[in-house]
């Protein structure tokens, strides 16, 4: 459980002024140009000895992410890009820390762009996010003012902050998409090699990081990276945000130690299950892309990358999505699934053609108007997906419907059975192409 001490983001609820005299009373820009005077190497090393991972869903230990920017070469100057493009369903974290707490952002964008060579930083920020565009620009005016952040500023480090509203396409939340989407180019994901470190934003070298990696930065410094490693389990170290949401008393933003277990997660900060933990019928436990779990798992579920990833789901963005035994799984998945069909660019043919044909299945599914032995085809097919694309979002696509086959098959043929029983053969798309 997670003191108060401990706490990274002590204006999460966005109950005190999210202004910089505010900041400053809360331990924001204390003692930076100190931190800065350690060097870039002694950042660093300080960020791997905390064991901070990458906040945004894939996990990557950050500190190991900032050492592979090249040396500096005279004429290609590097870029820090922070990924604010928070569309992942279900996610809803960093949209508090630029609306409540953007002063610990900037403060964590001048130390990275300072340990990786870079003299500028991009905050990409979702284009749906109006008003938290409008606090974090307002933060960053007030950061200029005071001449922390600009061409001479107080911290002896030239560097500049700008925000970029992104139009609200999902694939933007994809690096190398969001690089390209920065450009004034269409959203695609770019191949890899080269990777953005090498060739990144402008062609220049490149870290992309996101929101909540950046803004705890600082703190980790000033309180040493034993402390952050102190936090949380082996390899898991530190503090994270949860979204919570879905069937709790009181859904909600809240930042406690890696590896709580769900059920105190629930319990302590959303007043339990709704209708009682007996009425609990899935989780997903980090946002919409990663596989459903039943109910049987999360009794003493650790909420931590490893714990998800060997149950074959993943804790992501950390956004907990609850359903109860009133959810039709089944159609909730049919609706994520159509998500994905959406969203996908239409770049690798697995995907633009994938997502619309699994989504097709499982809306049928849904209705009953389907046959078991699509259930194996549809398994199928979405490993085919997973894997085989250029990004990620084939991945996300695959993965609930994997984990709804994996755990609620039952659910599936049962309602197969059940439309089969009060309809005839003509009924069935399948039986009647068939017939003709």
């Amino acid at each position: 459980m997670l003191t108060d001490r401990d706490r990274i983001f002590t204006n999460l609820n966005g109950r005190r002024g999210a202004d910089l005299q505010s900041a400053l009373r809360r331990g924001a820009w204390d003692g930076t140009k100190f931190l800065l005077e350690k060097g870039k190497d002694w950042i660093i090393t300080e960020m791997k000895a905390s064991g901070l991972r990458g906040r945004g869903g894939a996990g990557f230990p950050t500190g190991l992410k900032w050492s592979f920017m090249p040396k500096p070469q005279e004429g290609r100057p590097h870029y820090l890009v922070v990924n604010a493009d928070e569309s992942e369903p279900g996610t809803c974290k960093d949209r508090e820390i630029m609306r409540n707490d953007p002063h610990l952002l900037i403060e964590g964008c001048l130390i990275a762009s300072f340990a990786m060579h870079a003299n500028a930083c991009y905050i990409y920020i979702r284009g749906e996010y109006v008003r938290e565009r409008e606090a974090l620009q307002r933060a960053v005016d007030e950061a200029y003012a005071e001449n922390l952040v600009g061409k001479d500023n107080v911290h002896g480090y030239p560097f500049d902050i700008y925000v970029h509203h992104g139009a609200g396409a999902y694939i933007c939340g994809e690096e190398t998409a969001l690089l390209e989407s920065l450009e004034g180019k269409k959203g695609m994901p770019r191949l890899k090699p080269p990777f953005p470190a090498n060739m990144g934003l402008y062609g220049s070298p490149t870290t992309v990081n996101n929101v909540e990696s950046i803004a705890v930065a600082g703190t980790i410094l000033r309180r040493g990276g034993d402390w952050f490693a102190g936090l949380g389990k082996p390899n898991n170290t530190g503090t994270k945000l949860f979204s919570i949401s879905g069937h709790v008393e009181r859904p909600c933003n809240v930042e406690e130690e890696m590896g709580i277990t769900f059920r105190e997660l629930v319990e302590k900060h959303c007043g339990g299950v709704r209708g009682g933990w007996d009425n609990l019928m899935a989780v997903i436990p980090g946002g919409s892309s990663v596989p459903v779990l039943p109910e049987h798992q999360c009794q003493d579920l650790s909420m931590d990358f490893d714990t998800l990833r060997n149950l074959k789901s993943g804790l992501g963005t950390a956004a907990v999505i609850v359903m109860d035994k009133s959810t039709d799984i089944v159609r909730a998945i049919a609706r994520i699934s159509y998500f994905y069909k959406h969203e996908s660019c239409g770049q690798c043919t697995p995907c633009r053609e994938g997502t619309g044909w699994m989504w097709r299945v499982v809306n049928r599914m849904a209705e009953g108007r389907a046959e078991k032995r699509e259930i194996d085809m549809l398994l199928e097919v979405s490993t085919q997906v997973e894997g085989h694309t250029i990004c990620a979002l084939g991945d996300a696509a695959a993965w609930p419907v994997q984990g709804l086959i994996r755990h609620y098959r039952h659910e599936i043929e049962k309602r197969i059975d059940d439309y089969s029983r009060n309809s005839t053969p003509a009924d069935y798309p399948i039986a009647a192409v068939a017939a003709e």
